[in-house]
């Protein structure tokens, strides 16, 4: 079949679609659905912009709670909203159609139509007022290169990046990105993973992303929804929830890891390290990224990564010192053998763990001065 450029508008998109409104705007739900052995019950509110993590154990609920947003499945009972617009309302009998909830949808596979080239997958759908945006949506996704070719030709993640620009140029208030990254190699995977966060910072709709991978969150989400067995446990900003002392035993695969911003101040390419600064003005040793001076990076480290000191000193082997404060002190549940810490760095916190006899031998209290000492390489510039 020939290649089509200028498929016309695919039928889901019709002008009864216009009475959606078009402002990217927050999701709210409560929903309960049971299937077979299973329950689930979720009632939460996603932010109107960044990245939203579903996370939990295989058969916690994510993909269940993914397909009931989407309209791919109905719930028993509840209510979801994008912004003022209802979606659904089973007490009301409201129930809008996948096709009319202006949604996109990236699946595990990229579902590509095989008899287009990829600039006929990318306009198949295409809302006429998302024509001006083409290029920028090509460009962001690095398949201007593709454009003429057939998806057979096509790497897993040239395939699934050309599946992420077919369904933001359908204009969605709501981008659901269900596994996008399964089945990748390690560089096929790191590639996209770079794609996804660049497309998280430079659009203006909230993206919901599921997967079982702590990694790939690390890298892209600011919200996390943490899941078990169909049950809610918590949601809100990723970083915050890494702190809770109470919810590491759900958080498996994070290690227990903190999540800070800091900024490029300085490359020192003699010694190949970066110096970042901190919102306080305290600096940070890495090795040496290549980007630009002033840029934000997000910084990944692991709670066992950090040591702690009661003062500075010029006789360990530690570069990083910093000067913290103790917020919190906590224990964790089945660790009879380790204390766990929340430390402030100005308006960031960080997460340590001592022994309990050296949380003893150092007399640690809420509120005193102590430093945190980290090692340069723990950090995760993803």
């Amino acid at each position: 079949m020939a290649d089509r450029t200028n498929e016309p508008l695919s039928a889901h998109h019709t002008a009864s679609d216009h009475d959606v409104d078009s402002t990217p705007s927050g999701l709210t739900l409560k929903v309960e659905k049971r299937l077979g052995d299973f329950s689930l019950k979720a009632s939460l509110a996603i932010p109107a912009s960044g990245v939203t993590a579903l996370f939990g154990a295989s058969g916690s609920g994510k993909t269940s709670l993914l397909r009931l947003i989407a309209g791919l499945d109905a719930p028993d009972s509840g209510v979801i909203r994008i912004g003022e617009q209802t979606l659904v309302d089973t007490h009301q009998g409201v129930f809008l159609p996948s096709h009319r909830r202006r949604l996109g949808v990236v699946f595990q596979e990229a579902r590509l139509f095989p008899h287009y080239r990829v600039r006929g997958n990318l306009t198949y759908g295409m809302r006429p007022t998302a024509r001006p945006r083409f290029n920028t949506i090509v460009a962001l996704l690095g398949i201007k290169s593709l454009l003429n070719r057939f998806p057979a030709t096509l790497s897993g993640g040239e395939a699934r990046r050309v599946a992420i620009g077919r369904a933001l140029l359908t204009e969605p208030r709501l981008l659901l990105m269900d596994e996008p990254l399964t089945g990748l190699d390690g560089p096929r995977k790191q590639e996209l993973l770079r794609y996804i966060a660049r497309l998280a910072r430079d659009i203006d709709i909230p993206i919901v992303y599921v997967s079982h991978d702590p990694d790939e969150l690390i890298a892209i989400a600011d919200h996390l929804v943490l899941l078990d067995q169909g049950r809610l446990l918590a949601h809100g900003r990723l970083d915050e929830l890494l702190m809770r002392f109470d919810l590491t035993e759900y958080l498996g695969g994070f290690d227990a890891a903190s999540v800070i911003t800091a900024t490029v101040a300085e490359h020192d390419h003699h010694y190949a390290l970066t110096q970042l600064r901190l919102e306080d003005g305290q600096r940070l040793t890495i090795p040496i990224v290549d980007n630009p001076l002033g840029t934000t990076l997000r910084l990944r480290i692991p709670v066992r990564d950090v040591a702690l000191a009661l003062s500075k000193s010029e006789q360990v082997s530690y570069r990083n010192q910093l000067s913290a404060s103790v917020e919190q002190i906590g224990l964790v549940a089945g660790n009879k053998t380790s204390i766990e810490l929340r430390l402030r760095i100005g308006g960031q916190v960080l997460r340590a763990r001592l022994t309990r006899k050296s949380f003893d031998e150092m007399g640690v209290k809420e509120g005193m001065p102590i430093v945190a000492l980290i090692r340069s390489v723990a950090f995760d510039t993803r």
